[in-house]
């Protein structure tokens, strides 16, 4: 008796080390981190380029993906107590965007490889490398389009091509809190509705002023070819200041700057 009762007693003494006979170690949580879009903020110590808006969204089955600052990427990740692993074969699309931009993107994507660690605290996703340095931080970013208003910055133009805005002219997009969406297209003001669900998003109809523009040359094909694209929109993402509309197979339709 007196040995069973010593032998319970180590075994009660070591739980908080680990489970009796079983051999396996408790280990703390990092937090959750599905639920959110996450905004990179800073990436290996640095701000962000202008432009370059990089997000995460991390799905309960283990799929990740998000926009690297050019290319929507995809991959899995999983997660075991505090410890975080992204699956070397991450997909992205193949558009090219301005050097700055594009160098951001390869540095994002190999940190991914380089994460170890994460901390959810509040507001905030910290990715730590295996010796816990600060390899990127996030910042949850809502998703609340009713009454935002948008500056674009570039659209698709119909013919498989992402293409910036006219310099001397401005496209707006104002999302009215009671559903409509209004701005101006370059020359003329338009007007329509827009219905979101989670992060799916349908516009239109939409209608259009009449007037005529001339300057700058090519005003009023930008025009046609932006009203025409918005249409075409399926699901949105607001990662920092910038949000970005994207067809059902991923394609930019357009993506705007926060006015």
């Amino acid at each position: 008796m007196k040995k069973i009762l010593f032998s319970m007693t180590v075994c009660v003494s070591l739980l908080m080390l680990a489970a009796c006979g079983s051999g396996s170690t408790s280990t703390a949580s990092g937090g959750d981190v599905t639920g959110q879009v996450w905004a990179l903020t800073a990436l290996n110590g640095q701000p962000l380029v202008d432009g370059g808006g990089i997000s995460a969204q991390f799905i309960a089955d283990g799929k990740v993906s998000g926009s690297a600052g050019c290319n929507q990427y995809a991959g899995k990740y999983t997660v075991s107590g505090s410890n975080i692993t992204f699956d070397p074969a991450i997909s992205t699309t193949m558009m090219a965007c301005p050097q700055p931009i594009m160098d951001q993107e390869s540095a994002y994507l190999k940190m991914l490889g380089e994460a170890k660690t994460y901390e959810v605290k509040g507001k905030e996703l910290t990715l730590m490398d295996a010796g816990n340095k600060k390899l990127a931080t996030y910042k949850a970013q809502t998703q609340d389009l009713a009454g935002t208003g948008w500056d674009a910055v570039g659209y698709n133009n119909g013919k498989q091509a992402v293409v910036s805005i006219l310099g001397g002219t401005t496209i707006s997009a104002i999302f009215g809190k009671d559903g409509s969406l209004t701005g101006n297209a370059g020359c003329n003001n338009y007007n329509g509705t827009y219905t979101v669900n989670g992060n799916q998003i349908t516009i239109g109809p939409l209608a259009s002023t009449q007037k005529f523009c001339n300057d700058p040359t090519g005003i009023m094909d930008q025009e046609a070819q932006y009203l025409a694209a918005l249409g075409t929109a399926a699901t949105y993402q607001i990662e920092g200041t910038t949000l970005e509309l994207r067809t059902k197979d991923g394609a930019l339709v357009a993506d705007f700057s926060k006015q």
